[in-house]
């Protein structure tokens, strides 16, 4: 019979040596543009619209699980896969006119500048896809701090996998329980409690409607700067 693995938590300040940051809800409010995407695919499909908030609250797990959470209106149903097929490169073509339009939280510039002068290396990672990260992270003015960006087509596995964590700390040549996770949702802290390092949440992004205090996180962070003194440089 298979022994049950202990989850490993941390306890602040947390020896840090890197530091893996999400993307959506975490660094940039990209929420009205994804739910604006959605809408336009959905009146181009002759659905009704869907309000933005409930929109939101299906971020979180990649942009297909947005389409088929669009299409079906229920956080777990999948919807006919041909129905899917036609509508995730309508969303897609939505998506990348509207791309641009995300801009950082506030705090989030200050947080990178004040991280990277604290000596740690920096990496994003993100479900979405290279071909859109790149770019948003380019016109954004985000990408010149990170060393390192994974996105949800970068590997075989993507959040709540292990593998993009394991991947970074991996790039970065330090142990896995010095590399920390910031994010906003369930994703990041599954992943993180895979792979074996600390996971820190703040609560304005996207898990779904659920207050990320209901997370097993080593800590909830305001913004992105407030993480600096529950860390120390190892």
């Amino acid at each position: 019979m298979r022994q049950a693995v202990a989850i490993k938590r941390f306890s602040t300040p947390v020896g840090v040596s890197a530091a893996a940051i999400d993307l959506d809800g975490t660094l940039l409010h990209s929420a009205p543009q994804l739910a604006e995407a959605a809408n336009r695919m959905l009146r181009e499909m002759d659905y009704a619209p869907v309000p933005q908030e409930l929109l939101a609250s299906y971020i979180g797990n990649g942009m297909g699980w947005l389409v088929k959470r669009a299409l079906t209106g229920e956080m777990h149903a999948t919807p006919d896969a041909a129905l899917y097929e036609h509508a995730m490169p309508i969303f897609e073509k939505h998506y990348a006119g509207l791309l641009l339009g995300s801009k950082p939280y506030d705090g989030v510039i200050e947080g990178l500048e004040a991280l990277r002068a604290a000596g740690f290396p920096l990496g994003c990672i993100t479900n979405k896809a290279a071909r859109f990260t790149g770019p948003l992270l380019e016109g954004s003015g985000l990408a010149k701090y990170f060393k390192i960006v994974v996105s949800g087509d970068t590997l075989p596995e993507k959040k709540p996998h292990p593998l993009p964590l394991l991947h970074v700390a991996e790039f970065f040549d330090v142990p896995i329980e010095q590399l920390l996770m910031i994010g906003d949702s369930l994703n990041d802290t599954l992943a993180a409690r895979a792979a074996g390092c600390p996971v820190f949440c703040v609560p304005y992004g996207y898990n779904h409607g659920e207050p990320v205090e209901t997370l097993d996180t080593d800590a909830v962070i305001a913004n992105l700067p407030a993480a600096l003194p529950l860390i120390k440089r190892v």
